[in-house]
């Protein structure tokens, strides 16, 4: 099934705090379709928000590291979750949902820690969902929960990436999940996934751009790849979850602390470089910032606040490797990540990693022409992110 723009009606594409969301209108007169990503938070709270605010008729949750980083602990708590998300006064009107979670941790060799959610509006008719090992659309009904071994799971792709990605991890869970949707007629991909973190603030400073960004493309590359392949007909896609894009730290840090001066401070045994601190050249040589494998410390979060942070996406670079392949709205709001874990400091940045944008909604460029017809022809609402 092609994707046919003629039968689009509107288009909303808008960012809510803590939550990376994205919507897109397809067919169906009219109908809203909304996407989120999101790691952790009140994700009640903030869904039930999206879903009051903006009525949409198809709605899609990704979420990446699903049951926390204590996920042998927490995963007990998953079900109970998903019980009372799909049963919850605010969700009576999606009458079909599916919900995909991949829960097996014991197996090092598949498991990612993802989970994706789609909800469905009982006004919403005529809506398939594509059976990979079938090759044919299968039309959606009722409610259905999938967990635990996703890889036989014929409605969706799943992968991990692989651990010479990454070898520095020596078990990571980074990976991605593929489904695809056809609602009258027209088909589309939509890809949860989770790429590699900067494993250290001092090895990401030491060149531009950083060994880590360049394990982050090579497994970006390697989606895009897949998802456009001959196995099956292409069809335009939504790329949305945690993409780890982390500012160029080299080029932010010369810039932030350019009049600054540098101390080392290497480890006694092993006179591998530890922390670095750089402090400013008078006012008492006061410490602007302090950087160690786990920590950064900056002494003025406010420039990563101020005007949502615009004077720093000049360092935000990764995603200019495919910007033949992937089209992003302009970013206007603050980095996304990484903010205070206290509910009472909501609005603070930990002083872990240096504030970023790793949080995304990436498109097809047909998916854009798609929507930027609607956009044109006046049927729909301003693009938001």
């Amino acid at each position: 099934m092609a994707l046919c723009a003629s039968s689009v009606r509107y288009v909303r594409i808008y960012v809510i705090p803590s939550l990376c969301c994205a919507g897109v209108a397809l067919p169906q007169a009219p109908c809203a379709v909304l996407g989120t990503t999101a790691q952790k938070g009140h994700l009640f709270i903030c869904l039930f928000q999206v879903v009051h605010t903006h009525k949409p008729h198809f709605m899609a949750l990704h979420c990446q590291e699903f049951g926390g980083k204590n996920y042998e602990a927490s995963m007990s708590h998953v079900d109970k979750f998903v019980k009372e998300l799909l049963s919850s006064d605010a969700m009576k009107d999606y009458n079909r949902a599916r919900v995909y979670l991949d829960e097996n941790y014991k197996s090092q060799e598949h498991f990612t820690a993802l989970g994706s959610f789609y909800f469905l509006h009982e006004s919403l008719k005529n809506i398939y969902q594509f059976d990979f090992k079938a090759k044919k659309y299968k039309k959606v009904t009722g409610k259905e929960i999938y967990s635990d071994t996703l890889e036989s799971t014929p409605m969706l792709e799943k992968e991990k990436f692989p651990q010479d990605y990454f070898p520095e991890c020596k078990w990571s869970r980074k990976g991605f999940i593929r489904t695809r949707w056809c609602i009258t007629d027209c088909a589309f991909d939509l890809v949860n996934i989770h790429l590699f973190h900067d494993a250290s603030n001092l090895i990401a400073w030491e060149t531009s751009p950083s060994v880590y960004s360049g394990i982050r493309h090579k497994a970006l590359g390697y989606v895009l790849d897949r998802i456009i392949d001959q196995r099956f007909e292409k069809v335009s896609y939504f790329v949305f979850g945690d993409f780890n894009f982390r500012l160029d730290a080299k080029a932010v840090v010369e810039t932030l602390c350019a009049k600054a001066t540098m101390q080392t401070i290497r480890a006694a045994d092993t006179n591998e470089v530890v922390k670095l601190i750089f402090r400013e050249s008078d006012n008492d040589r006061k410490v602007m910032l302090q950087l160690e494998k786990k920590l950064f410390d900056y002494f003025n979060q406010d420039v990563f606040r101020d005007n949502n942070g615009t004077a720093l996406l000049e360092f935000d670079r990764e995603l200019s490797v495919f910007k033949d392949r992937l089209y992003e709205l302009d970013i206007s709001f603050p980095p996304s990540y990484p903010y205070s874990e206290d509910s009472s400091q909501g609005k603070q940045y930990m002083n872990t990693r240096c504030p970023a944008w790793c949080d995304r909604i990436l498109m097809s460029h047909s998916a854009k022409e798609l929507i930027l017809k609607v956009s044109m022809a006046g049927e729909g609402i301003p693009w938001q992110y």
